[in-house]
């Protein structure tokens, strides 16, 4: 048995992993980061999902690594990509010119800049990546975990990494049933959280629906159609609440209205590049765009010199493809669920080469090209790991409730304030079709603040939550599920570790004694988290 030692071990490798490990490493702590995929980067990479952010994102909303990330991702295209000068020149650069997001980029470009954050750690020796490494097991003694047992993939062998302090970043919290730790899944009733959209019973297996994203672009006069995967006629046929047609069909309800719309679908526009936002950034005068080719691509060829792109490069992440079968994990059955998102996923990659309707009159597009290697040249050319939108969650000190952030009960008083809130963000309550058959939930949230109680367990003392596995509910998760707010909490448990250490004390001291929260809000401050909002009018 491989056994190990380290300071600070974070278990799962996505955005609040690399930001917990970046962090603790730039304090000088020694760290290993593992990951069950070949990719670091979670929900920009191995998931291949551009990021939904906010209206202020290019100004202010997120910490200064964050904002970093994001500039460096830009620079990476300047420095290696053929963009025409006026893409070159543009400070708001969108690769993508997508309408999901004002920066929509390449999974690789993501991974190659993430990995060049870590690369001066990884020489001096702070950080040590193991990739493809699962957790299986956990050793606790009382309210310390003491070890995390991993199964190399690769080798088929096991390593016990023994550490003082343990970050779960792993995409559905799986260190907490290992580690004994108290957790929720699922949706808790009204009667536990009194949010007003909670239902009279808790459901611990009705959760978001998981999405396996694949990336194409469009080759004329070729044929690329793929053989239907098991269990297409019946994906064909499935309708969740308030769906008028199949799930494969380009109708379907407005996540806020839930009124009915239809889609269309046009591959290669010609459009004007400098012209297309993202939806609250559009500077078209037309009406809105349905086109679902722009809505998450992330190579617009206009974007480059003449030749260099041959055809745009869009990530398909529809609500066609959503998966509400049932859940992955907590489950006997999540395997076979996993197996059958991504058999979604290819259903409708079959549907849109053979039965999509077009604006021709014709039906399906076969020169639609599966861009395995672009996500990471998987078997079947889909994303390495699915997009998870609901993880286990902590029971914490603070849970953030629907009460906290709902525009429709805060009104004008906004978010609710938290004196030992350590970071911000800002997302509507978005909740897909859920494993429960509940519809979507789509509800309009004041910008929110980040509480430290959100992160500190109700009982462990030297485990934290790195990711989405924070102190949220079902609802809340749907606001508090995005990139920039993961990447937060991961930058923030690392910053608390390291204050802990200095001071040999658990985290849970730091927020109850107001002399040391106060001291830990300068160190997050100094550092460049955003702890405040500043007013802004109309919200």
């Amino acid at each position: 048995m491989d056994e190990r030692h380290t300071q600070v071990l974070v278990v799962g490798g996505g955005l609040g992993g690399v930001a917990a490990a970046f962090t603790a490493a730039r304090h000088g702590r020694h760290v290993i980061l593992t990951e069950p995929t070949t990719w670091i980067g979670g929900v920009l990479t191995s998931q291949a999902v551009p990021p939904d952010e906010h209206i202020w994102i290019e100004q202010f909303g997120c910490t200064a690594t964050y904002r970093t990330l994001r500039e460096q991702i830009r620079q990476h295209y300047r420095n290696h990509y053929p963009l025409t000068e006026r893409a070159r020149a543009s400070g708001d650069l969108n690769p993508g010119a997508a309408r999901v997001s004002g920066l929509c980029f390449e999974p690789r470009v993501a991974l190659a800049v993430l990995e060049t954050m870590l690369a001066p750690h990884r020489s001096a020796g702070r950080i040590h990546v193991l990739l493809r490494h699962r957790p299986v097991a956990a050793d606790t003694d009382g309210d310390l975990v003491r070890a995390v047992t991993l199964h190399n993939q690769d080798l088929n062998t096991e390593i016990v990494i023994s550490a003082d302090w343990v970050l779960d970043a792993t995409e559905t919290g799986d260190l907490l049933p290992l580690c004994g730790a108290e957790y929720v899944t699922g949706a808790e009733s009204v009667h536990d959280t009194g949010e007003p959209h909670a239902p009279a019973q808790a459901q611990p297996r009705n959760m978001q629906p998981i999405s396996v994203c694949f990336a194409l672009d469009h080759v004329d006069d070729a044929d690329y159609t793929l053989d239907p995967p098991p269990g297409y006629q019946s994906f064909k046929q499935a309708a969740a609440v308030d769906w008028p047609d199949g799930q494969l069909s380009f109708t379907a309800p407005n996540p806020k209205t839930r009124h009915t719309e239809t889609h269309t679908f046009a591959p290669n526009p010609d459009d004007d590049v400098a012209m297309i936002g993202p939806d609250y950034d559009d500077r078209r005068v037309a009406t809105r765009d349905r086109n679902l080719w722009t809505f998450r691509r992330i190579a617009a060829r206009n974007n480059f010199t003449p030749g260099s792109y041959d055809s745009d490069i869009t990530l398909v992440n529809w609500p066609q493809m959503d998966y509400w079968g049932g859940p992955v994990y907590d489950n006997p059955d999540a395997e076979h669920h996993l197996d059958q998102a991504r058999n979604l996923s290819l259903s409708l990659l079959h549907w849109l080469h053979t039965e999509a309707p077009r604006p021709d009159g014709r039906t399906g597009w076969p020169g639609l090209r599966l861009r395995g290697d672009i996500t990471g040249d998987t078997a079947d050319g889909l994303a390495m790991a699915p997009y998870i939108r609901e993880s286990r969650r902590i029971r914490a000190e603070h849970t953030i409730v629907e009460q906290d952030v709902a525009l429709e009960l805060r009104g004008h008083h906004g978010a609710a304030t938290h004196p030992d809130s350590v970071g911000i963000g800002s997302y509507r309550i978005d909740l897909h079709p859920t494993t429960g058959g509940d519809s979507y939930l789509d509800i309009a949230c004041c910008p929110f603040e980040l509480p430290l109680g959100a992160l500190i367990p109700v009982r462990l003392d030297n485990l934290l939550p790195s990711a989405r596995n924070i102190g949220t509910t079902h609802i809340t998760n749907g606001s508090y599920r995005m990139p920039a707010v993961e990447w937060n909490t991961g930058e923030v448990a690392a910053h608390l570790v390291s204050f802990s250490i200095d001071r040999k004390i658990p985290p849970r001291t730091v927020r109850a004694d107001p002399k040391l929260l106060a001291d830990f809000l300068r160190t997050l401050h100094g550092a460049g988290v955003e702890t405040r909002w500043p007013h802004i009018e109309g919200y």
